[in-house]
């Protein structure tokens, strides 16, 4: 009796095992994203914290960064996992074999690639570049055969003392969608963002090359955050009620959360919206842009510049119809 007593206690405890591991072992993988690029994806790249933060906030929680890269230093919480290494050119990188090594140690799902800037600065031409991008694709395929790649046609460039790297980010940037449609797969999409159109080395750079806090990473998110959502589909997880049409969570403490009253508040080390503040596009005839950001109260007077992207309530809007609105 006693032993079958054992037994049965023995089988209990199996079949209580396997309870409870069903559920984390169904649990869907998250989408593995590697950033990837030099110091405007590393070093300078706060618009990765944007990015991780405007995925959370739109509901697409279940990603993850990767890379061999932490850069911790930018706003509020994020995944500072990157593969940003400044200084770096695609064709070094593909001739020195660096990025295997990186893919096999992180095993993305998806790679968001900004490559280009320093082959430029350094006189390598659009074709050694192209180059360098097809043997860095095959070495993504070769790790992930149904890797969705990203690929950035790079920032206007207007350093001291490079006169010509403005005129041969132009070529490369021309030659960037031919390449991405002759190398794309139904298995293996290659899909092109425009980092160019709208950028503006005078006002959105710190020093004609690196993004700063300002503009410069905002509008970088404002382009990538579309792309990618495209890829990863429909939400992994609903938005909840309480999310502004901007995608960020309306304020659950309302304007106590807003001290200085601009209609964005801080919780939970994380930017709100008051609801029916003059942050909130649903409280207003403004809207939201598809790329997720509010719409100008304002219009164009809030776009001195006329790129498109205006400033309002100490945040990035988006003149309707103008440049930036996508």
């Amino acid at each position: 009796m006693k032993k079958l007593l054992g037994l049965l206690v023995a089988l209990a405890a199996v079949v209580a095992s396997v309870l409870l591991v069903t559920p984390a072992a169904n649990a869907a993988a998250p989408t593995r994203i590697m950033l990837l690029g030099d110091s405007i994806t590393g070093s300078n790249g706060c618009w990765r914290a944007l990015l991780w933060q405007h995925l959370q906030s739109s509901g697409h929680t279940n990603v993850d960064f990767v890379g061999t890269l932490r850069n911790t230093y930018c706003s509020g919480s994020f995944d500072a996992d990157n593969e940003g290494h400044g200084g770096y050119t695609a064709t070094g990188i593909a001739d020195n074999n660096q990025l295997p090594g990186w893919l096999s140690a992180t095993n993305p799902n998806i790679v968001v690639m900004m490559l280009g800037t320093n082959d430029v600065w350094g006189n390598r031409g659009t074709p050694a570049i192209l180059a360098a991008y097809t043997k860095l694709l095959g070495q993504m395929r070769a790790n992930n055969a149904d890797v969705k790649v990203l690929i950035a046609q790079i920032l206007p460039m207007a350093p001291s003392g490079c006169g010509n790297c403005n005129a041969n980010v132009q070529n490369l940037n021309a030659a960037i969608p031919g390449w991405a449609s002759a190398n794309s797969t139904s298995r293996s999409p290659v899909r092109v963002v425009d980092q160019y159109t709208g950028f503006n080395p005078a006002q959105d750079t710190v020093d004609g090359v690196h993004p700063n806090d300002g503009t410069g990473i905002r509008k970088l998110e404002a382009r990538f955050y579309p792309a990618l959502t495209g890829l990863l589909g429909s939400t992994t997880t609903p938005t909840p009620p309480g999310t502004a049409p901007n995608g960020y969570p309306y304020c659950v403490n309302g304007s106590s959360s807003d001290p200085d009253g601009d209609g964005w508040g801080w919780e939970n080390n994380a930017s709100c919206v008051v609801r029916g503040s003059k942050a909130d596009p649903g409280a207003s005839s403004g809207g939201t842009a598809p790329n997720g950001y509010p719409y100008c109260a304002n219009g164009s007077s809030s776009d001195p510049d006329g790129d498109g992207w205006g400033w309002e309530n100490n945040a990035s809007c988006v003149v309707r119809n103008g440049r930036a609105d996508h």
